[in-house]
């Protein structure tokens, strides 16, 4: 880990005689906090602080540490002050995890537009459907889409997405097509295993949200299963647009229910800190930002309502 990084947390942790305060201070996660702190245990050799329920003081080892993190951080300061403009070049690896369907119809191409302005950065994309330990697994970057995102994280929102309900013309001619929202909880649903398993919520031409209990044979924790699936004609599944979007045109699924809106969500770019963020993760999230909004490949996955 960044040991410039760890020493500016452990001063503040020092300075603040607390861990949820040095968190607020730096705008970082508390679990950032905790690994900067184990890091630079294990640096020094030796346990740097007394742990009491009320607050936290320096051990020995403590004292010695925060006098050299302090001379560090000065020298550290100094060095930026004569690296001059480069200093803040986007450069370096990016670890990015987002889902297999997001990056098929989003990331592959951003990703590569963002290379090619900013050839001294590089990726290194994970493909990942459960929400990941950003510190742990050393992420820089995780995209999700999501409407409940966890208080603690730190997060900006990229771009929103719809979703759709669809389903094969076969299954439709089979089971009949639902003209309600509440006819679904008749029908073979296909759910995502860790969003929206049993209830599909919506909110209908007067305004009036409408929750549904949903159930079915078959359920999937990446989307492009469950679209493939219901092209077969296993059931009805609700989509993000993007991924949908193409398969209705072609007229292998069919899109139900035009009197509801499905929740909306929003695509998620999750990070462990704001105030220490490298110049490369800073311009990759002000990329993305601006590729959404104005990308045309993007904007054809996602039309108007």
């Amino acid at each position: 880990m960044d040991r410039i990084t760890a020493a500016q947390v452990f001063v503040s942790i020092a300075e603040r005689g607390s861990m949820i305060a040095a968190a607020e201070a730096l705008d970082m996660s508390r679990a950032m906090v905790t690994r900067y702190l184990a890091e630079m245990e294990e640096w020094a050799g030796a346990r740097l602080l007394h742990r009491s329920t009320r607050r936290l003081s320096l051990t020995d080892a403590g004292d010695l540490t925060l006098a050299r993190c302090r001379r560090m951080l000065e020298l550290a300061d100094a060095m930026e002050v004569a690296g001059g403009a480069d200093a803040d070049t986007p450069q370096g690896l990016l670890r990015i995890t987002c889902s297999q369907s997001l990056a098929q119809a989003a990331l592959s191409v951003a990703v590569t537009a963002f290379l090619k302005r900013y050839p001294r950065t590089a990726v290194d994309l994970q493909m990942n459907n459960r929400a990941v330990n950003l510190v742990e697994q050393r992420i820089d970057l995780a995209l999700r889409i999501t409407n409940a995102l966890e208080p603690n994280l730190i997060a900006r929102q990229l771009a929103q997405c719809d979703s759709v309900v669809c389903a094969a013309p076969s299954y439709l001619a089979e089971r009949g097509t639902p003209s309600r929202a509440e006819d679904l909880a008749a029908h073979n649903c296909l759910t995502y295993t860790y969003f929206g398993k049993s209830l599909w919520q919506f909110t209908d031409r007067d305004g009036e949200a409408v929750s549904v209990p949903v159930s079915g044979n078959l359920s999937a924790n990446e989307d492009l299963i469950l679209l493939k699936a219901a092209a077969e004609g296993a059931g009805i599944a609700l989509q993000p647009l993007y991924s949908a979007a193409p398969l209705i045109a072609e007229g292998k699924l069919a899109a139900l229910l035009p009197d509801y809106a499905p929740q909306q969500m929003g695509i998620y770019g999750i990070y462990t800190s704001r105030q220490h963020m490298s110049p490369a993760l800073r311009a990759m999230l002000d990329f993305l930002l601006e590729w959404f909004a104005r990308d045309p490949a993007w904007l054809a996955h996602t039309p108007p309502r």
